[in-house]
């Protein structure tokens, strides 16, 4: 399972994200938005504006949605 946490430093929602994901035991890779230009293209592509994005399996949800983040990781 491929899970992708796009964020930017002092996002303390994107904290939130990446503190649920590894209190539930997941590894995940950080993309920070303000290091590198792609990753703001690769968050756009999705149709989304605004941090934090997390992609599992292609899949996207904006922001801190603890039911949809279960979602999403259920699914895949």
């Amino acid at each position: 399972m491929a899970i992708i946490v796009y964020s930017a430093p002092g996002c303390s929602t994107c904290e939130l994200v990446k503190n649920y994901l590894r209190d539930k035991g997941y590894t995940f890779e950080v993309r920070d938005l303000l290091s590198n230009p792609v990753y703001q293209k690769e968050v756009e592509a999705l149709g989304i504006m605004g941090i934090p994005v997390t992609v599992v399996n292609g899949k996207a949800v904006k922001g801190f949605e603890p039911a949809e983040l279960d979602n999403l990781l259920q699914e895949a």
